[in-house]
């Protein structure tokens, strides 16, 4: 605890007197990239937040709360609350809009646009990188697919996303530095952008969150937003054909009523929708395991079940890769892996999953490489090396 202290204060320190912008493509739900925002803010309490819409509910704003927001012009716009993504053409422009010139550091967290706000000279620009812009770039193909879209709109979107990968590169060259969430990340920084980056790892709250170590219940758990890309259907589906194993699913959104078709009322399966964080972290610590389908940048989920001393299922590609040690690490394995997206890969994984018995401190000990401190203890690292 006080090493986490240590650094916080030494960065609030670094960055007193310095005017902070910090720049966030949007403010709808609670998900990874807000829990970093949290720990920015927590370390630049002076800054001011600059984002293309908030809906955040009060419930959910914590910390964002005590700072000024400033919103763009998508927000104003028809139905923007619930269909501000089919904005996303004019999203580069709206971003453009916002003046930042009285701000001496601007830090975007940035996974869509907000990287691309226009600086001056004299101002420093760092990016925190969740991805570069999934959907027009390795995920463009998958995008179209999942939304079957009538020929002359997919002709339509294929030209926008052209003329987004063209800005999102050009872009690239305005930022300073690049930060990227992982490994993972920073290799598609170098392929997209051309760019170098630095990884520090987003942080787990550590503090909120107690391993448990006594016996649990019999179910697994995957969370997440309920959306294409996180793989809920897959694991739903397994579950389902196996009939046996309990299967817990916590989250909200757009695949919501697919999912529920899927899992067809077998019951086995239980979708409990949105769950406040401290019944998800209940759900957590007393889970067999954490099932997670998605080939994700990072991926926080998994680290906060390993917190909770709950070992995890995960696909074996992207940040899962960086953050559960599989069963080649023996004692101190932490979960496995499967290395397809398949129902049959799933299964085949649950099979070796029950076959070990995993340490609950091991767990533990792998979320605490991922604390507060390490994110802070990086940027005040990097800040030095950019400005002593």
């Amino acid at each position: 605890m006080t090493g986490e202290v240590d650094s916080l204060t030494a960065l609030r320190c670094w960055g007193q007197g310095r005017r902070v912008a910090i720049v966030h493509d949007w403010l709808v739900v609670q998900g990874g990239a807000e829990k970093v925002l949290d720990a920015l803010l927590e370390a630049f309490p002076q800054a001011e937040i600059f984002t293309l819409v908030d809906f955040l509910p009060a419930g959910q704003r914590g910390r964002i709360a005590r700072h000024k927001v400033n919103t763009g012009l998508i927000q104003r716009l028809p139905m923007a609350r619930r269909h501000y993504r089919h904005y996303l053409p004019w999203m580069p422009y709206a971003i453009e809009q916002f003046d930042l010139s009285e701000f001496d550091l601007i830090i975007s967290s940035s996974h869509c646009v907000a990287k691309g706000v226009v600086t001056h000279p004299g101002q420093r620009h760092v990016c925190y990188c969740h991805t570069p812009m999934r959907y027009a770039w390795d995920m463009k193909e998958a995008y179209l697919n999942d939304a079957s879209f009538p020929t002359p709109l997919e002709w339509y979107l294929r030209r926008v996303l052209k003329r987004l990968r063209q800005w999102d590169h050009f872009t690239a060259s305005q930022v300073d530095h690049f930060i990227a969430n992982s490994t993972n990340v920073a290799g598609r920084i170098r392929k997209y952008y051309r760019r170098d980056a630095t990884v520090i790892h987003p942080p787990v709250d550590l503090e909120s969150m107690s391993c448990h170590d006594g016996p649990r219940d019999d179910y697994y758990l995957a969370a997440s937003r309920l959306v294409p890309y996180k793989r809920l259907d897959l694991i739903v589906e397994a579950f389902r054909a196996d009939g046996k194993r309990r299967l817990k699913v916590v989250g909200d959104g757009p695949e919501r009523k697919r999912l529920e078709r899927l899992a067809g009322g077998a019951r086995n399966i239980e979708l409990l929708g949105f769950q406040p964080n401290e019944m998800l972290k209940h759900l957590m610590a007393n889970a067999k395991g954490f099932v997670f389908a998605a080939d994700e940048d990072f991926g926080i989920l998994p680290l906060e079940a390993q917190a909770c001393g709950t070992p995890v299922i995960a696909y074996g590609r992207g940040g899962a890769r960086e953050t559960v040690l599989g069963l080649e690490h023996g004692t101190a394995a932490t979960g496995v892996f499967f290395d397809e997206q398949t129902c049959v890969a799933l299964g085949e994984a649950l099979e070796r999953f029950e076959s070990k018995a995993f340490d609950s401190s091991a767990c533990r000990e792998q979320a605490d490489r991922f604390s507060r401190q390490r994110f802070w203890s990086g940027w005040l690292d990097l800040m030095h090396e950019l400005d002593p």
